[in-house]
């Protein structure tokens, strides 16, 4: 499963970006914990992703990792889910004042998933329903002054 879910992670240089922390080389297993389903790997695995890349500030590697968030949140046998919407919200609520492409592309990511999310609001788990709502209220929202038009 975490080959075809999280496919295409391995083409990243995940060495060469960074986090909140320093070197984003750990991210891809980050990743992977949240995909193989065991609750409490998942759920720690979760917590350091939201530290690494979004809590504080958004990154380079935030950006690269969006996408397979983005598969996370819609596969079914990741156990938190929920867990994942609520990080792309976080994310696109977070900025990198001294990287204003940084921050653009991190925002850019998260919308690119715009018909997933949509497509999440009518998921048959209803804990998935409500953070999608909130995430695509949070797109729809969205006024940082790097993705206003000119």
């Amino acid at each position: 499963m975490v080959g075809t879910v999280l496919k295409g992670m391995s083409r990243v240089r995940w060495h060469e970006l960074s986090h909140a922390y320093g070197s984003a080389e750990e991210v891809p297993g980050r990743l992977a914990r949240v995909a193989r389903g065991d609750a409490s790997a998942a759920a720690s695995a979760l917590s350091d992703l939201g530290l690494w890349l979004g809590e504080l500030a958004v990154f380079d590697a935030t950006a690269a990792a969006v996408p397979f968030l983005w598969d996370l949140a819609v596969t079914e046998s990741v156990t938190d889910r929920t867990g994942v919407i609520q990080l792309l919200r976080t994310i696109l609520e977070h900025a990198n004042p001294p990287r204003p492409d940084v921050q653009y592309a991190a925002h850019r990511a998260v919308f690119d998933g715009r018909r997933l999310a949509e497509s999440l609001t009518g998921d048959e788990d209803a804990t998935v329903r409500t953070p999608a709502r909130d995430l695509l209220a949070a797109m729809d929202s969205h006024a940082c002054e790097v993705c206003r038009p000119a």
